[in-house]
């Protein structure tokens, strides 16, 4: 969330930033503009109240010279006064709530501004990439690669149509030896960060309150691409065209975790750290939720896109003057992963259209599919500024100077454990239908090497 004041001081930045993340220059006068207007109305409520409540002290004090006087009558005249004065000073104030409320609710909805360093650009086909790892595996020419649906299925260790038939589309059955690999995959992640990364691993709650998803900017923008628990119904991914009143209300009792990035980083909510704890570093693995509302249509086959998936997440709580030199970090954090994987990757940077809500500066990290023949993103690292520490009211105190800031959020996937799970398939399939385990992964597979179909 932005600071109305640096936004009063900022506006053209800010409007600079907005285009650049593709909003068109008229919704982007008009944000501007409510914004304003809503700051005037909040302004005119406190003025107005600050007014009348300096007329209650005069009223009081006089009160209290006619009683020292001894006028009894004026002194009862006055009381009658500021008791009359009541109903109108709970109406003041009621005004002011809610002049604040909107104004704070505006705010909310508009993203972080990109760094200076963030390439301009529309969507996904303007991002740039700035390194690569390793090769593409060879196949023997005969051999044509298939994807990660089709290996699961003919191993008899990946079912679809059984999770279809337990909770619809977008789940996925993994079973037997390729469920004990993905199990293997979080353990060998979780180690990889906690032993040699410098992460603490936090076992954090799936199920979190409001307060937690509008901290980290799941709410309320993107509502409809989470899924709630209350009363045992899902808000997010409505089929109906109308929403309901009920609809409209951003509260519920709990909502599912869309990634742990939400726990994690709502650890340090409403806090005051001391400078020498800095930088603070979490990592887990958790299941994840997404209703995936907004992507209709797209990887409708396999268990690259699911609404319940696994993930490995990284989240730094740091300075201002540190949070970029850490973002370096957790990018090279989640790359070593793949690294040693064996697995052939990039990592690009997002240009402006393509950045995340609540992101000054994202880098991707995509994993060579051969299946699909392309690279797909397996890890998302992000800076957020302030954004989130604003929201979420976290702060640090300087070891030098007075007072209080706030503290710098990073989040990214140390990764995804599903799409590493699809990544090993299909770079690591052989021509008889079985599939190597990667040498980093065979301890936590009881020294297993290879996966071959069930008999």
């Amino acid at each position: 969330m932005h600071d109305i004041r640096w936004i009063r001081d900022n506006a053209e930045a800010l409007k600079d930033g907005l285009r650049k993340r593709g909003m068109s220059g008229l919704d982007v006068e008009e944000t501007v503009a409510k914004i304003f207007a809503l700051d005037d109305e909040r302004r005119d409520q406190i003025a107005a109240a600050q007014k009348f409540q300096e007329e209650r002290n005069r009223l009081s004090k006089e009160i209290g010279v006619a009683m020292k006087a001894k006028d009894t009558a004026r002194a009862e005249a006055l009381k009658a006064q500021v008791a009359a004065l009541k109903d109108q000073a709970m109406g003041l104030e009621a005004a002011e709530k809610r002049a604040v409320e909107a104004l704070e609710k505006a705010l909310l909805e508009i993203p972080n501004i990109p760094l200076d360093d963030v390439p301009v650009g529309k969507d996904e086909n303007d991002n740039v990439e700035i390194r690569r790892f390793g090769e593409k595996p060879y196949f023997p020419n005969s051999y044509q690669s298939h994807e990660h649906y089709d290996l699961g299925e003919a191993l008899g260790m990946m079912d679809f149509e059984a999770a279809t038939r337990l909770s619809g589309a977008r789940f996925v059955v993994v079973k037997g030896k390729l469920a004990r690999l993905e199990r293997a995959l979080m353990q060998f992640m979780l180690d990889l960060h906690t032993d040699e990364h410098g992460y603490t691993e936090i076992d954090p709650p799936l199920l979190v309150r409001d307060e937690a998803m509008i901290g980290t900017a799941q709410l309320p923008k993107f509502r409809d691409d989470q899924f709630s628990v209350t009363a045992g119904r899902q808000i997010g991914n409505r089929q109906s065209d109308e929403p309901t009143a009920e609809d409209l209300l951003p509260t519920a009792d709990f909502w599912l975790i869309p990634t742990a990035e939400v726990p994690l980083t709502n650890l340090v909510r409403e806090q005051i750290l001391d400078e020498a704890a800095l930088p603070l570093r979490f990592t887990a693995g958790t299941p994840c939720f997404r209703a995936e509302a907004g992507a209709a249509g797209r990887d409708t086959r396999g268990m690259f896109r699911q609404h319940q998936f696994a993930k490995v997440e990284l989240v730094s709580i740091t300075t201002p003057e540190k949070s970029l030199d850490e973002h370096e970090r957790m990018t090279r954090c989640a790359e070593e992963v793949l690294k040693r994987l064996g697995l052939h990757y990039r990592t690009v940077i997002l240009c402006t259209g393509d950045l995340g809500f609540a992101s000054q500066k994202t880098y991707d990290v995509e994993v060579w599919l051969p299946g699909q023949g392309r690279f797909r993103e397996i890890s998302s690292c992000s800076v957020c500024g302030e954004f989130q520490a604003r929201r979420m009211n976290a702060r640090y105190r300087p070891a030098e100077g007075k007072g209080t800031r706030f503290v710098h959020t990073l989040n990214g996937s140390g990764v995804a454990v599903g799409r590493a799970l699809i990544a090993i398939l299909e770079n690591y399939q052989n021509p008889d239908g079985s599939v190597s385990v990667p040498e980093a992964l065979r301890s936590y597979m009881g020294g297993l090497e290879r996966i071959e179909a069930v008999k």
